[in-house]
C-alpha cells in the first residue's frame, strides 16, 4: 500500500476514528495522541491491511483497543495519596454488586447477537448511536430499534426474576 492508498483508505476514517478516542478517553490532547500512535502503527504495517475486508470495522475496533490500553495504562500509573484513608468495603454489599453484575452479564449474554452488540457498544462502551450505526454499517433507526428490543427483553427478566425472587421470599415467610 503507498502513500496515496493509505490516504484514500485509512484517512478517510480520520473524523470517525478521533470521535471515537474522544469518546472514550474523555481528552483532547490524549484523543490526539492515541489518535496519531494508531495512525504511525497502521503505516508501518500498511502492507498488511490490504487483507483486512472491512477496514472501517478493523480501524474502530483498533482505535477502541488502544484507548482502553492507555486508559489502563493511565490508571495503573496513578499514585494514590498519602491522605487517603482505606474504607474496608462491606463484604455483603460487594457480594451483592458481584451478583447483579453477573446476572446483567448473563442476561446480556441471552441476548441475540445484533442486540447483544448494540446493547454493548452503547451501553458499556458509551458509544453514540451515529458511530454504532457506522461501525456496525446499518442505519441509525436500525441500531435505535434493536436497543429498543434489547432494553425491553432484560427489563422483561428483570421483572420476572422479581416476581420469582418474591414468591419464594413470601413462601418462607
Amino acid at each position: 500500500m503507498n502513500a496515496q492508498q493509505f490516504q484514500f483508505q485509512i484517512l478517510s476514517h480520520s473524523d470517525k476514528l478521533y470521535r471515537m478516542a474522544r469518546s472514550i478517553l474523555k481528552d483532547e490532547s490524549q484523543s490526539k495522541d492515541a489518535y496519531q500512535e494508531l495512525m504511525m502503527r497502521l503505516w508501518e504495517k500498511r502492507n498488511q491491511l490490504n487483507a483486512i475486508e472491512n477496514r472501517q470495522a478493523f480501524l474502530l475496533t483498533s482505535m477502541r483497543n488502544l484507548c482502553l490500553d492507555l486508559l489502563r495504562k493511565k490508571h495503573d500509573e496513578r499514585e494514590i495519596p498519602e491522605s487517603t484513608e482505606y474504607v474496608a468495603p462491606d463484604p455483603h454489599q460487594l457480594t451483592e454488586q458481584a451478583d447483579t453484575v453477573s446476572y446483567i452479564s448473563r442476561m446480556i449474554d441471552g441476548l441475540p447477537e445484533m442486540q447483544r452488540t448494540i446493547i454493548r457498544l452503547r451501553d458499556v462502551e458509551e458509544m453514540e448511536l451515529a458511530e454504532i450505526a457506522q461501525t456496525l454499517q446499518m442505519t441509525e433507526n436500525a441500531v435505535t430499534v434493536n436497543l429498543s428490543r434489547a432494553r425491553k427483553k432484560m427489563r422483561d427478566m428483570i421483572v420476572a426474576n422479581q416476581q420469582k425472587e418474591n414468591m419464594t421470599y413470601e413462601r418462607y415467610k
